[in-house]
């Protein structure tokens, strides 16, 4: 599908055009009563407009041929009646498509939304996050006039002309034939416009979403940029993916600029045909000067409807890769997921087992990477499990298996005897808790950030959680303290401080199981030292799982595991592990060798 660069087009699997169409247009039917009442006041404008030349006719024929003004003066009230009554129903249909339209864009963008957070991890993985964002926002944004239309246009449209060349036949059918000639022409040159417009929009799509992951990507890492000074190296880049978006959009609309010419070059042949044939009869029994005036009105309602359907179909044909995008990220399963048959995990003691575990990264992919091995081992409720090793080594990858953000495709991974790909993953993630290196801030006060943890929390636990970390000084010195706003990503605040909030974040909600990840890698030695205090603290009673590289911060754990080479290389407790003088020691040797 996707791919993890801006410098390649995205995949799209085959989705067929009429199944996309029909998915689509299915929303509609959420609102089936405003639609039907939209209905309605399309059939009204259509029976008055197909009126207007037949009342046209009249006047000119009957009424104006022998002078009757009074009947005239009648006829031309019952017009302006029937026509306050047509703008009004127009009105009415546009305000109710408003809003129809606009509440089934925000349900494809809830839908999307909601399905994005069930994906895996390989999900965004395997794609920048610019990429997913233009799906989210540019694509579900691009169908609202498509949505709008389909009712507003198309329905009323396909009536009108279908009344529009049942009267001209009755009427007079040489004339209708004449007037109606040119649509061969017509059929031909959409069928061949629209052959090579949908492929055309399709590139469009991609490019811009190229475009987009370029800017998040760039805006993400602009102080690197500017770091390096690379500002230049980075506006060509920018530029080049510009000129890109830009071809492939001149691309698409040349072609679809021919929609427009063709129907106005049909349109044209045709009426020239009727007036010629209509000239001829003239003077004869055949045709008068009114029906004449009533056709050239008609043939003019004919080929507007079709030129809106035309334009219409140009937009579907715009639009349709959007919708294709769409579709396929809802369409994409994720890799981890509760199956029918899971039961609720109860409430845990801590006890964690692996039993055989192997597993390995893109599997069956020219990226495949083995990480773990028949890896076995069995955790005590309360135990403090420190995970060393070189980078890669997998220390992450054991307790990401252990959260279940991955799936082993062979083994077993039991808490407190409960396989956890049979309990519902709901009920697994509520008794744990983990802490990145990343330490994601989000904009939101102080104590909002904190609630990510619990958000059934109390002020007194918000705080208790803050004490416990030693982050509760420092907030209380913040403008508002808790109440404080803080910008995307934390900007602003030193990088301890956002490790430290992230680091109540996960404390407030005093998990069963708790996983340090590099928790204490961009906090300095002072604060790591009253972080500390607050971990052991929190520590006990719970089983927990630390990854840290500097080897000074696991000198309390119970065991350490030394992991590499796809396994447990050794394990023990720090002073065993360095009595035995192997893998261990020459880590910890190493690493204060150079200090």
């Amino acid at each position: 599908m996707a791919v993890n660069s801006y410098k390649e087009d995205e995949r799209l699997e085959g989705i067929g055009k009429k199944e996309t169409l029909k998915r689509l247009f299915s929303y509609l039917f959420q609102y089936k009563l405003q639609v039907f009442g939209v209905l309605i006041c399309m059939v009204i404008t259509v029976v008055i407009s197909l009126m207007n030349p037949l009342i046209i006719e009249d006047a000119i024929d009957v009424y104006i041929a022998n002078k009757d003004m009074q009947g005239l003066t009648k006829l031309a009230m019952i017009a302006v009646g029937i026509n306050v009554i047509f703008i009004l129903m127009v009105k009415v249909r546009m305000y109710v498509m408003a809003r129809i339209s606009n509440q089934i864009l925000l349900d494809i963008r809830q839908e999307l939304y909601e399905h994005i957070q069930t994906l895996s991890f390989s999900f965004f993985d395997s794609r920048p996050t610019g990429k997913i964002l233009a799906r989210v926002i540019g694509d579900v944004n691009s169908l609202k006039n498509v949505l709008v239309n389909a009712v507003t246009t198309l329905i009323p449209d396909f009536v009108t002309i279908c009344g529009v060349v049942v009267i001209m036949v009755v009427k007079d059918w040489r004339l209708a034939l004449a007037s109606l000639s040119s649509i061969p022409l017509m059929a031909v040159a959409i069928w061949f416009i629209q052959k090579f417009s949908h492929a055309r929009w399709q590139v469009v799509r991609k490019k811009s979403s190229n475009l987009n992951a370029y800017v998040h990507e760039g805006i993400a890492g602009m102080h690197v940029v500017q770091s390096f000074y690379a500002e230049h190296e980075t506006q060509d880049i920018f530029a080049g993916l510009v000129k890109e978006h830009e071809q492939s959009f001149i691309g698409a609309v040349r072609i679809a600029d021919l929609f427009g010419a063709s129907i106005d070059f049909c349109w044209g042949i045709g009426a020239m045909i009727l007036y010629w044939v209509g000239i001829k009869m003239i003077g004869g029994d055949y045709v008068s000067i009114g029906m004449l005036v009533a056709f050239g009105t008609y043939i003019n309602m004919f080929w507007n409807p079709v030129m809106n359907l035309s334009n219409f179909y140009n937009q579907v044909i715009t639009n349709l890769t959007a919708a294709e995008r769409i579709f396929e990220i809802l369409d994409t399963k994720p890799d981890i997921f509760d199956t029918s048959d899971v039961q609720e995990l109860p409430e845990i003691q801590g006890r964690v087992e692996f039993e055989h575990v192997s597993f390995t990264y893109d599997e069956g992919t020219p990226a495949e990477t083995k990480v773990l091995e028949d890896v076995s081992f069995q955790i005590q409720p309360g135990e403090t499990i420190a995970l060393v090793g070189p980078t890669g080594a997998g220390k992450t990858t054991v307790v990401n298996l252990i959260s279940r953000f991955y799936d082993i495709k062979k083994g077993r991974i039991l808490i407190d005897g409960y396989e956890i790909q049979k309990v519902s993953m709901e009920s697994l993630r509520r008794q744990m808790g983990v802490m990145t290196q990343e330490n994601f801030i989000f904009q939101g006060t102080v104590k909002e950030n904190i609630l990510y943890g619990n958000m059934d929390a109390s002020e007194e636990e918000i705080i208790a959680a803050a004490k416990a970390v030693n982050a509760h000084e420092f907030i209380m010195k913040m403008e508002h303290g808790y109440d404080t706003i803080l910008k995307e990503r934390g900007a602003g605040l030193s990088i301890g401080q956002r490790q430290l909030i992230a680091f109540a974040r996960t404390m407030v909600s005093m998990p069963k199981i708790l996983i340090l990840d590099e928790a204490t890698s961009s906090i300095d030695t002072q604060t790591e030292l009253l972080v500390q205090r607050g971990i052991e603290a929190l520590l006990k009673d719970r089983t927990s799982f630390v990854i840290a590289h500097r080897l000074s911060t696991i000198q309390r754990a119970d065991r350490i595991f030394v992991i590499d080479k796809g396994g447990i290389l050794e394990q023990g407790s720090p002073k065993e592990l360095m009595d035995k003088k192997g893998h261990y020691y020459e880590l910890y040797m190493a690493q204060f060798r150079n200090v």
